[in-house]
């Protein structure tokens, strides 16, 4: 684009936005301390010359949009503040299984791959014994609605019409079989009935599901599910931080890839892994 297309571009986007926001040339003016003349100027001449970045800062202020959509740098008309708020949310994660927030990304991402990298074991793939041991504490009466609730909606997610890839910090797993760290306590019965669970549904939902292990001495991971191209959602305790723009989610989509690419364990691997980790169960 050449200096007279951009400042063509200027006066358009100009008069745009000075529409959309119903403000005329002399309230404009006011507000952002020129002469009405100097308004006119840049609405109506023809040359290649743009006003000074005071001007343009001030017209963008005012005017509720970027300096850069104005001066065709972007197309994006939204303010930096605006892109931020609506690229970036943050929202309550309350200690509980799916909850209702979880369960709307997943029907929005209805159809796209859906990857995941679980805080603990993946609760789509738990056992409602695990579930109870696990959440009732902290549910209290609640628990069994909860966990009945979730469940319709586990089911539901397993079901949908995504691929779903999951990786795991091989460890988490192990701990799990050898019930210590945070399965300490956890009676083997569970541990078995859970390995068993896990075993049929690799097998089962096998490609539509895929797990992976990964080595977390030489990867790291945040909890966090990557939507589709949509978003990617962070698990920090007690809120969720979503982010939308489409940069981000490629960030994070190839964060995943290499815990995917570099996993010890693919989901070809993972049955037999399974087996040899409930032998040494007892």
């Amino acid at each position: 684009m050449n200096k007279h297309q951009r400042a063509e571009r200027f006066r358009t986007r100009l008069a745009r936005a000075m529409q959309d926001r119903h403000l005329s040339q002399s309230a404009l003016a006011r507000r952002i301390g020129v002469d009405r003349s100097t308004i006119s100027q840049l609405l109506t001449g023809d040359g290649a010359r743009l006003p000074n970045a005071h001007v343009v800062g001030a017209c963008a202020a005012t005017l509720g949009v970027s300096a850069d959509w104005l001066l065709s740098l972007s197309d994006r008309p939204e303010s930096a503040a605006e892109l931020l708020a609506g690229s970036l949310s943050l929202t309550e994660a309350p200690r509980a299984l799916v909850d209702q927030r979880i369960f709307d990304w997943h029907g929005e991402a209805a159809g796209y791959k859906i990857r995941h990298v679980p805080a603990a074991l993946p609760d789509m793939l738990k056992t409602r014994a695990l579930l109870e041991w696990e959440y009732a504490p902290h549910l209290g009466r609640t628990a069994d609605q909860a966990i009945g609730a979730s469940e319709d909606r586990l089911e539901w997610m397993r079901g949908a019409q995504s691929d779903y890839e999951i990786a795991l910090p091989r460890y988490e797993l192990t701990s799990f079989a050898q019930g210590t760290g945070y399965y300490s306590g956890l009676p083997l019965a569970v541990r078995l009935e859970q390995i068993d669970r896990f075993l049929a549904l690799s097998e089962q939902l096998y490609p539509r599901l895929r797990l992976y292990l990964f080595d977390a001495q030489r990867l790291y991971s945040a909890p966090l599910t990557i939507f589709g191209p949509l978003l990617c959602v962070f698990y920090a305790g007690g809120h969720y931080m979503a982010f939308r723009d489409r940069d981000r989610v490629e960030v994070f989509t190839r964060h995943f890839d290499t815990l995917v690419r570099e996993a010890d364990l693919t989901a070809r691997d993972l049955p037999g892994e399974l087996r040899r980790l409930r032998q040494g169960m007892g």
